[in-house]
């Protein structure tokens, strides 16, 4: 634009310095170049001549100059002119565009003449020269080239021309500036005969023109992408349905398309590489597929050596069912039942790399000598077996068949540790690398990687993993959740047995603990503190606890810290005058305070004093109140508690006989309160005796003893297995009825039975005197006699109140009879 605005100026200056005649106004001077147009860095060659009658330099003597643009060049006169003429040469022009001027030297410089030069380069032949045929309606021709690298400066003209033989018709195209592509109208080619097609480059330099394109318009159409439908219809292959869209439909029955299809199953996220299929038809079978697999498949189409057209939609299909193939991995678990001579086996499988399930509804059987012991749709089964079975077979089933059996030994396991340590870390957002060192052993075929939740239980939870003999690492990935613990475990297995596992427990992610444990203060004897707390639960630690930090102060002095091994869980200060403390629990991923307890201890020695005070006042407390009670109370039972009162069979006084401690249990009287006898039981007579019977009472001289049975032991009785063998003979009280019962018409009758105690010093322990059947009320005329024989008779007749001195146990025998009657 500058350039411009001084060739108009130096137009002007020329015409009003130029001088008039009859044609007008004539410029003063005249600049002569070689050309106004020239390469980029060639020489220049400009001459300048001055009029005669040029009113600048009439009558004086003419010095020129040159000036391209605003720089002053170097010039010398024409040696055969007069000095009106001068000469310049540059030589190098590096100016794309610039004004050379001839000046006459005076005060300011007069320009009498100039012209404007400019530089460039001749264009460069157009590059990659492309046509597509666009086959929807309607049907046109874009071509596009590329200009060259290299900028001309100069303007240049871009044309496109095509020639078609077979018509012997040429046409050109003349494109605007800038412009470096061209769509050809549909009624100026034949899409199935060939035609040339090139591009021609002009500027004030030069021409070049680009390679010529021969084609076939169709050859070079981009086909829109067409739509498939996936069917199956055959094991392994699936087949592909495919059409053109409406407007390029009649271009598939030529059967000249080229075809290329890809797919990939539903669990993959990369295509297979694209399968070429030439001269096409539909259908199209894709084939060497896996069973009862899910697919998406997409295709696209050219014609000959046309673009391919862009990839269709993706759409899936399913291969046909047939039965599992491949071996399964398994880990067993064994125990034994010592009870039940058997084997509890708990069996987990996956699928290995090889297996391929090839159907849906896929179940598991387990197989012991053609029996099946289980049968399930989980990866996990519990049954037991007896100690001789040695292997069991894992199948899996789905509707068309059976897989090949898999062989699961049963190992047993072996002290041999192999697997001397295990770390685990995380890996990854979802996995843990698990890492262990071991020692060479003979044998050794494979490491298990065994894993699970510990805040879960059952076998649903468990996982594993197997890892070569020679492996000393592994990444295992599942649905691990953040700050929640695992258990890991490293299992040597052998050809003959399991070794002992290697386990450590990891975290995903942690962060601080989510609470913080009760401190517990107690003061010890020697007046130490004793801090202790408890036991985070799992669920809540959210990381392996690393520490416990206990924070301690006392109201003047600074804070103490404290690091405790996380297995103690206590700590012990040594300084009294404590005053606060606080506990602090960290892991990896964070640190937790708990709340501050404050505290104050009495010192020891009068906490010691007043302890001792009240413990010894409140024993001699409790030592009173029980002599009084013991002493002066009235309840006999309560006295007979720590006094009990032996019963001595010469001075007792019996007012109520009772049977609690016989071996028959009698309902007791309601009038008195029963006083215990330890040694009196009642044996089953009949109600009525007959003569015969009661004669044999009366006159029998055997002993009695065994009628009735006493709960002493007696030594007269040869069967019998007492535990008091110093028992002597005493009596056994014979009643006919109890209690409230009718009186009985028959005398009673006493027989013998023992007791610990003598009645009477004087008498012989294996002989027993006559004893007399006292009457109640007093003495009758007629007194019955029991004893050793019937010659056993009183002397004399004493007072019966004497004789109830003698036999006081007796006496209140008949007292009660009395009272019954």
């Amino acid at each position: 634009m500058i350039s411009k605005w001084m060739s108009v100026i130096i137009m002007l200056v020329t015409f009003v310095n130029g001088a008039r005649n009859e044609d007008g106004i004539q410029p003063c001077a005249k600049v002569h170049t070689s050309s106004s147009v020239v390469p980029l860095g060639s020489p220049v060659t400009a001459t300048c001549v001055i009029r005669e009658d040029c009113p600048l330099v009439t009558g004086q003597a003419v010095h020129i100059e040159w000036r391209l643009d605003d720089r002053l060049i170097p010039s010398s006169p024409e040696a055969s002119e007069s000095s009106r003429v001068s000469r310049a040469v540059i030589s190098s022009f590096n100016h794309t565009r610039a004004i050379l001027t001839c000046c006459i030297q005076a005060s300011p410089p007069q320009v009498v003449a100039g012209v404007e030069i400019r530089a460039g380069y001749p264009p460069e032949a157009p590059q990659n020269l492309t046509c597509q045929t666009n086959l929807t309606n309607p049907n046109t021709i874009t071509c596009s080239w590329d200009p060259g690298q290299r900028e001309t400066h100069l303007p240049t003209q871009y044309s496109l021309h095509t020639e078609m033989w077979a018509e012997n018709e040429n046409y050109s195209y003349k494109l605007p500036q800038g412009v470096h592509h061209y769509t050809i109208p549909r009624s100026e080619f034949v899409l199935f005969y060939d035609m040339k097609i090139y591009v021609k480059a002009v500027n004030e330099l030069g021409e070049t023109t680009s390679a010529p394109l021969v084609l076939e318009p169709v050859s070079s159409a981009k086909f829109d992408p067409p739509s498939i439908q996936v069917i199956s219809k055959r094991y392994g292959c699936l087949r592909l349905n495919w059409n053109l869209s409406p407007d390029q439909a009649w271009l598939q029955a030529c059967g000249l398309l080229n075809l290329e299809y890809r797919f990939k199953s539903v669990d993959s996220t990369q295509w297979i590489d694209p399968v070429l299929v030439q001269n096409a038809k539909t259908p199209v079978d894709m084939c060497h597929l896996l069973h009862w697999t899910r697919y998406f498949a997409q295709i696209r189409v050219r014609y000959q050596q046309s673009p391919w057209s862009e990839w269709s939609s993706s759409q899936s299909g399913v291969t046909l069912e047939s039965a599992p193939t491949g071996r399964l991995d398994s880990w067993m678990e064994i125990s034994e039942d010592p009870l039940l001579k058997q084997l509890n086996i708990s069996l987990l499988w996956k699928p290995s790399k090889g297996f391929r399930a090839n159907g849906q509804n896929v179940s598991y059987i387990v197989l012991v000598q053609k029996r099946v012991v289980c049968s399930t749709r989980e990866n996990y089964c519990t049954f037991s077996l007896s100690r001789s079975i040695k292997k069991v077979y894992l199948k899996a089933v789905n509707a068309a068949g059976k897989s090949s059996p898999t062989v699961v030994q049963i190992y047993k396991h072996k002290a041999h540790p192999v697997v001397l340590d295990a770390t685990a870390v995380p890996y990854g957002n979802n996995s843990f690398l698990v890492q262990w060192r071991s020692m060479d052993s003979s044998g050794l075929s494979d490491y298990v990687v065994k894993w699970r939740p510990l805040l879960k239980s059952g076998l649903s939870h468990i996982q594993f993993d197997i890892a070569g003999q020679n492996q000393s690492s592994i990444i295992i990935t599942g649905s691990f959740e953040p700050y929640k613990p695992y258990g890991i475990s490293v299992y040597p297995r052998f050809t003959d047995g399991i070794g002992p596992p290697k386990t450590v427990n990891a975290y995903l992610r942690e962060k601080a603990p989510s609470m913080v444990p009760k401190l517990h203060i107690q003061k010890t004897w020697n007046s130490d503190i004793k801090i202790t707390w408890d036991e985070i639960p799992l669920d809540q630690r959210n990381g392996k606890i690393q520490d416990y930090t206990v924070f301690y102060w006392n109201q003047k002095g600074p804070v103490n810290v404290v690091n405790v091994d996380t297995e103690k869980r206590s700590v012990i200060l040594k300084d009294p005058s404590v005053h606060g403390a606080v506990l602090m629990v960290s892991t990896f991923g964070g640190s937790l305070n708990g709340s501050a307890v404050h505290f104050e201890f009495q010192p020891f020695d009068e906490v010691a004093s007043a302890m001792i005070v009240i413990g010894s006042g409140f024993g001699l407390s409790l030592l009173i109140i029980f002599i009084v009670l013991t002493c002066f109370s009235k309840h006999e039972k309560f006295k007979g508690i720590f006094w009990p009162v032996v019963p001595d069979p010469a001075n007792s006084f019996v007012l109520r006989l009772t049977s609690e401690s016989t071996q028959y249990t009698h309902p007791s009287c309601d009038r008195e309160d029963p006083i215990y006898l330890s040694h009196l039981s009642f044996p089953d007579i009949p109600m009525k005796l007959s003569k015969e019977e009661d004669d044999l009472w009366i006159n029998s001289s055997e002993e009695t003893s065994d009628l009735g049975e006493s709960i002493c032991g007696s030594p007269f009785i040869t069967e019998y297995s007492g535990s008091n063998s110093d028992s002597v003979p005493y009596a056994t009280v014979v009643f006919s009825g109890f209690c409230n019962s009718p009186p009985p018409k028959e005398p009673h009758v006493y027989l013998r039975s023992e007791s610990t105690q003598p009645l009477l010093e004087a008498e012989e322990p294996f002989t027993p005197k006559c004893y007399q059947n006292l009457a109640l009320g007093g003495m009758t005329e007629e007194q019955h006699f029991f004893g050793p024989s019937h010659d056993c008779v009183p002397e004399q007749v004493a007072d019966p109140e004497n004789l109830w001195d003698d036999f006081p146990f007796l006496r209140a025998l008949a007292m009660n009879d009395t009272e019954n009657d």
